[in-house]
């Protein structure tokens, strides 16, 4: 195996409507910011893999417009998921491992405010029995909470306090799109969204980009001071079917996180990507994380959710974290679907 290391790390600003700027020009500016922050050239980078979703760009191959922002010269090879940018990271990393790159950009972009997403999500499910249903992302994230409910060991006032805590924490970050104190009182005094659910315990709808520079060793090392590398990675999937599945428990988060090398005592953050309130408390208990670890020390999906980039935003993140704090080890999440049905962890450690 080759060690692979995350050299740079760039985002947009995310924003519930991002009004004066195109797809294009997002990535442009974070794929430019990332490459100069890499200590790599452009012209050397090997390999280029994007993640979006045509139909939150609500066109066939949104994704080829997007490679406009990476300049007609010189010739590259690219690739696309139709996935979170996360995965793209995932094919990025297994094509450096493969000896077919050295270097590698990955990015992601997404404009969910152009559509309905909940509506727009729906036609995820499977087309013959539950997308004619018209069952959006939040009532499936509801029947899970229900779940969750019903199962005990949790109340609504522990979602809502993590609702609490992300925002606080997000103040510090200045790209993230809802930030600020508030009171869990008050919070638990609103109106349901979708019972159980109330709206600070779903995500914002939020535009933007993020993209991430990544190397193997030699050129990593050359390339300038302080990778961060990757230690492990892994991604599982869920069955299709949430009927088929206990919705409170995440298999796939828990095999992904063993297969990756977590390790919860030595960790010195995670970032999560829990888009619902909830769905935290599920992703820590897949993964062993004690109370004491600080999660999402950015805000996380609850203080800005992009559609296809908020994964791989957790990446960069987490990434970003511990280069500035310059040792440990932090765990990085993405996931993709409904009710978590796909999950990626990946460990990190700065050296």
């Amino acid at each position: 195996m080759r060690d692979v290391a995350v050299l740079s790390f760039a985002q947009t600003p995310y924003k519930r409507r991002e009004a004066s700027r195109s797809e294009v020009e997002m990535v442009m500016a974070v794929v430019t910011e990332a490459i100069a922050d890499s200590g790599i050239p452009k012209g050397a980078i090997g390999f280029t893999c994007s993640g979006s979703s045509d139909y939150i760009a609500g066109q066939a191959f949104a994704f080829v417009g997007a490679v406009d922002a990476l300049g007609a010269w010189p010739p590259i090879s690219e690739s696309h998921v139709e996935m979170d940018g996360a995965w793209a990271l995932y094919e990025a990393w297994v094509k450096i491992q493969c000896g077919a790159a050295d270097s590698a950009l990955v990015f992601a972009f997404g404009r969910s405010s152009m559509g309905r997403l909940p509506e727009t999500l729906t036609m995820q499910l499977d087309p013959y029995t539950l997308a004619p249903l018209g069952i959006d992302a939040v009532s499936l994230a509801a029947l899970q909470a229900r779940s969750l409910l019903d199962r005990g060991g949790v109340t609504e006032r522990d979602w809502a306090e993590i609702a609490v805590r992300s925002r606080r924490d997000a103040m510090a970050n200045p790209f993230a799109q809802l930030r600020g104190e508030s009171e869990v009182d008050k919070l638990l005094a609103e109106p349901y969204l979708v019972s159980p659910l109330r709206k600070h315990d779903c995500p914002p709808i939020s535009d933007g980009a993020a993209a991430v520079v990544i190397a193997a060793d030699d050129v990593a090392r050359r390339a300038g001071p302080r990778p961060v590398w990757i230690r492990g990675i892994d991604h599982r999937i869920e069955p299709h079917q949430p009927g088929v599945r206990d919705l409170t428990r995440s298999p796939s988060t828990s095999l992904a996180g063993r297969k990756a090398g977590a390790v919860p005592e030595r960790l010195e953050l995670a970032e999560l990507h829990a888009p619902f309130t909830h769905q935290e408390w599920i992703l820590r208990e897949a993964l062993g994380l004690g109370e004491g670890l600080r999660i999402n020390p950015s805000g996380g999906a609850l203080a800005a959710n992009p559609m296809m980039v908020a994964g791989l935003a957790r990446i960069g993140e987490a990434a970003q974290r511990i280069r500035e704090s310059g040792s440990g080890l932090a765990l990085a999440h993405a996931t993709q679907g409904h009710c978590l049905q796909q999950n990626l962890v990946c460990v990190l450690e700065a050296e």
